[in-house]
């Protein structure tokens, strides 16, 4: 009999079935296989202790049977998802949706055929304190979740949502950008000068003070042109660049959001399938420890390569307080591939993770800072002039993109004259703070100890994803939306969406996991005051009025004052007397035309008449009662157009057609909302030979591929490999 092993990714179980051989049967649960329902009354049992009632997620329950019928045809089973509390969550899941008796649990650090062979020989148990770790997050963010997203669907607007992390790191970029709001600029000049040394060569000087006296800037000029320039000190420093500590995740989210401009979910995609193909070790870590092994492989690689006076050992501390030792930093599996990644975005990160990595043994860089002052005869502020040259490589050698550009200067001896071309001065005013960036707000994070590794990706995406902030040239800007639900929550739930709280409740989810606390007391400790301060809110007004319009706006039709909203599209104005009166405009000032009456009955409720509107993407015609009946009229000669004549195969009744949402062009029934099949390519028209799923249009290297993300034709391009 050949023993079972299951694991979460099937690119992860292919790679390990190549190592282990017949003797195994390696299968993939294809990520979570159970998790809590949508509903939340029926997702978690808070009187009985926070229960929370799981069920199987839709499309698994093949996999499930697969999982049991296998089982029963081998001698052992082991589980082997990934090394961390979603892992050892997800190993939990398999065994009580599988119904496996006494499986045992294996974890691979990195996918290589020595890690795989070492961790089979030390199986363990499933932890259960990791496990209950991972769940108590899990019913925790699902119960604020919940609470404070209908509190803020009753006082803000329908459809909006808070967090329990999401919210603080909300907050921190609201407070940023009242810090920008509130800033005011002071004006300065910066002064440069010319000069022309012995040997004829000019360089542009910087004068020492940057004046914010206009006079003061005129007398400095005055005193440059009139008096004679010399040099009248040279300084050089010698300074040591020492070497970088190797990734933990958050750091190289950052340097990979700044270096090669990911956001930090398509880091870690990227970091996944390395790490599934066997070529770094698990990329959710806090520490930066490289082991003994590993550490031999690196000193081999870097006197054979760059030479012996190139090496140097670092050890680096832990950066988190939870950092476990035993765990290493993400680095390659095999030092001496220095290239590796089939995509161009894998390719690239394992070259950063290379480069960082075998950088962190190697001897410090030193660099020759060097500043030549100068001065005219008469009493004046000196000008300077600094340059750099690196005059020992070190670890920059394996990290080129780290060097800083050399500036040689000339060589200046004190007295040197030099003669003034030109001298001039610019006007400037003091910036704001800037914006976070995607990398900037995790290392802000991580600072104040919101969030983990395996949540700052997460953290990002679903602030964007809820339209509350927007990234323009890598800068995070919160919108409208953001801004108001920010304010409320600041303002009613302070104390929960503060740092100290929210990083108190990650150290004791922490402690959860070393065994140190309990699930139920931790989720009871929080839960009762915070429903009490829920409740506490439900009598507070609602935010309909954000402030009077600005410029002392007039309604277009009443000519009454107008106040401004929140509207599903950001800020607006209304007008003060509004359900009596419709007139509304921009935050700019134009005016938004109300919904026109067609006079033409609902043909779906019967009850309203339908209205033609301005929408997001231009004008169209529903019913008036909406939300209360959905219906949206076609408009034929544009349904014709956009129809690619294939047929819906969910209610085979309409074709599918281009539409356009926030996430781009997307395809589905023309039936909507009646039926909500939908594809992310244009269907070609012809069927799966695998599954019989629709094809649709693939990329430029995957000409067609299947609509079906389970099918294994999703991904052509792997197709011989399985074979």
């Amino acid at each position: 009999m050949t023993k079972l092993l299951i694991v979460e990714s099937p690119s992860k179980a292919k790679t390990i079935q190549k190592y282990l051989g017949k003797d195994f049967r390696v299968v993939a649960s294809v990520g979570h296989i159970r998790d809590l329902p949508k509903s939340n009354k029926a997702a978690i049992d808070v009187p009985a202790g926070f229960v929370p009632h799981y069920e199987v997620v839709k499309g698994k329950e093949k996999i499930i049977s697969e999982i049991k019928a296998l089982a029963k045809k081998s001698e052992e089973v082991l589980l082997a998802t990934d090394p961390d509390r979603e892992g050892e969550a997800i190993a939990w899941h398999v065994q009580e949706a599988a119904g496996l008796k006494n499986p045992r649990r294996v974890v691979f650090y990195e996918i290589t055929k020595e890690a795989v062979n070492t961790a089979l020989e030390h199986p363990r148990k499933i932890d259960t304190n990791l496990r209950e770790a991972q769940e108590a997050r899990r019913v925790l963010d699902r119960l604020v979740g919940y609470d404070l997203s209908g509190l803020v669907w009753k006082k803000v607007r329908y459809g909006l949502s808070a967090g329990r992390v999401q919210s603080p790191a909300l907050r921190i970029i609201m407070e940023r950008e009242r810090e920008i709001r509130a800033f005011k600029p002071v004006t300065f000049w910066t002064i440069k000068a010319n000069l022309e040394d012995k040997d004829k060569h000019s360089n542009e000087w910087l004068c020492s003070k940057e004046p914010t006296d206009k006079k003061e800037v005129e007398k400095i000029l005055e005193k440059g042109k009139k008096g004679s320039w010399k040099v009248i000190d040279i300084k050089e420093t010698k300074v040591a660049r020492a070497p970088r500590a190797p990734f933990i995740t958050s750091t190289l989210q950052q340097t990979a959001s700044s270096r090669l401009g990911l956001a930090p979910s398509r880091t870690m995609s990227f970091a996944q399938k390395l790490y599934e193909a066997g070529h770094i070790t698990y990329m959710r870590t806090d520490s930066t420890n490289l082991g003994a092994l590993a550490r031999k492989d690196i000193e081999k690689l870097i006197k054979t390569k760059y030479g012996e006076n190139y090496f140097e050992s670092h050890t680096f501390t832990k950066k988190s307080k939870n950092a476990q030792e035993a765990h290493e930093a993400i680095r390659p599996t095999h030092m001496d591939v220095e290239y590796a990644g089939i995509t161009d975005g894998e390719k690239k990160l394992y070259q950063l993770i290379w480069q960082r990595t075998i950088g962190s043994q190697m001897k410090s860089a030193e660099v020759m800072r060097t500043k030549v002052i100068a001065n005219v005869d008469t009493e004046c502020q000196p000008f300077w002039l600094n340059g750099s040259r690196v005059i020992f490589d070190g670890w920059l050698k394996a990290d080129p993109m780290s060097v800083s550009e050399d500036v040689i200067l000339p060589k200046f001896l004190s007295g040197d004259l030099l003669k003034l071309i030109d001298i001039n001065s610019e006007e400037k005013q003091t910036e704001p703070p800037a914006r976070y960036s995607e990398a900037g707000l995790i290392k802000e994070l991580e600072k104040r100890g919101i969030g983990r590794p395996s949540t700052y990706a997460s953290i990002i995406k679903t602030l964007d994803d809820r339209g509350y902030v927007n990234k323009i040239n890598k800068a995070l800007f919160p919108t409208d939306t953001g801004e108001v639900v920010s304010s409320f929550l600041e303002e009613h739930f302070s104390t929960y969406i503060s740092d100290s709280f929210t990083a108190e409740m990650e150290n004791e989810l922490d402690d959860i996991a070393n065994g140190e606390r309990t699930y139920k007391k931790t989720l009871a400790d929080f839960y009762k005051p915070f429903t009490e301060v829920v409740k506490s809110k439900e009598k507070a007004e609602k935010i309909t009025n954000l402030g009077e319009a600005p410029n002392k706006e007039k309604c277009p039709i009443c000519e009454a004052n107008m106040i401004i909203k929140l509207g599903k599209s950001g800020k607006f104005l209304s007008c003060e007397k509004f359900p009596e009166c419709h007139g509304a405009r921009t935050i700019d000032g134009k005016e938004l035309e109300g919904p026109k009456d067609t006079g033409e009955l609902c043909p779906k409720c019967s009850k309203g008449n339908l209205v033609t509107r301005e929408g997001k993407f231009g004008m169209f015609t529903a019913c008036s009662r909406f939300p209360k009946c959905k219906f949206v009229k076609k408009d034929e000669e544009q349904e014709k157009a956009n129809s690619t004549g294939v047929e819906c195969p969910l209610c085979q009744k309409g074709f599918l057609s281009e539409r356009r949402g926030r996430f781009g062009i997307f395809y589905s029934c023309s039936n909507y909302p009646d039926c909500k099949y939908a594809i992310k390519a244009k269907p070609t028209g012809e069927k799966c030979k695998l599954c019989g799923a629709l094809m649709m249009d693939g990329t430029k290297t995957i000409p067609e591929r299947c609509s079906d993300k389970s099918c294994a034709n999703h991904n052509p391009h792997k197709l011989d490999k399985i074979k």
